[in-house]
């Protein structure tokens, strides 16, 4: 019962706010920022960046929330905004770069790799991948864009996600294979 509370908490907060109840503002922020910050932060290496990206994207979420239909989650809508906004962000540093499209290989890309390793270290990991192959997996294994949504949203080929996607993965796989050879028997 609880849940349905605080959805129709959350509708009345989204009417008011929409009205430009700035308590109501004040109050749907504290709730999605922190969520918002950590979507941020998986396009955005650096923290005050992250953070500033998703300050001007919570702007445009209450600029527009006139707009948001409740079709599906409100938080899922204000996640929408926080992609585009670091995509945005991005792309005005000139910071997206994909490497040459090559013949993307529908390979077994599983990972059997056995580890315990922190969050932290996680996004360290993914934090090292060339701007375009953390791109696309972020988007991809964390956020669930299809590639055909990714390909929109980046302005390159279907088949240039496919093997951004295909190569941080194998990367990936690369780093936590190593960082697993290194710390091993040290625990």
């Amino acid at each position: 019962m609880k849940v349905i509370q605080l959805h129709k908490n959350e509708t009345k907060l989204i009417q008011r706010a929409a009205k430009n109840n700035r308590e109501a503002q004040h109050v749907l922020y504290e709730l999605h920022a922190p969520k918002m910050l950590s979507v941020c932060r998986y396009y955005i290496k650096d923290v005050h960046q992250a953070e500033e990206v998703m300050l001007n994207g919570f702007f445009k979420v209450f600029k527009n929330l006139k707009s948001f239909k409740s079709e599906g989650s409100f938080e899922g809508w204000v996640r929408r905004i926080m992609v585009r906004e670091s995509i945005s962000y991005l792309r005005q540093q000139k910071k997206i770069e994909f490497s040459v499209e090559d013949e993307y290989l529908d390979r077994d890309s599983s990972n059997n790799i056995n580890t315990n390793i922190e969050v932290a270290e996680i996004q360290q990991l993914i934090d090292s991948l060339p701007e375009g192959y953390r791109m696309v997996f972020v988007m991809y294994a964390i956020e669930g864009y299809k590639h055909q949504e990714i390909a929109e949203l980046l302005k390159i080929s279907e088949g240039t996600s496919k093997s951004q996607l295909f190569k941080a993965r194998q990367m990936l796989q690369k780093k936590l294979k190593e960082l697993n050879n290194s710390s091993y028997g040290t625990n």
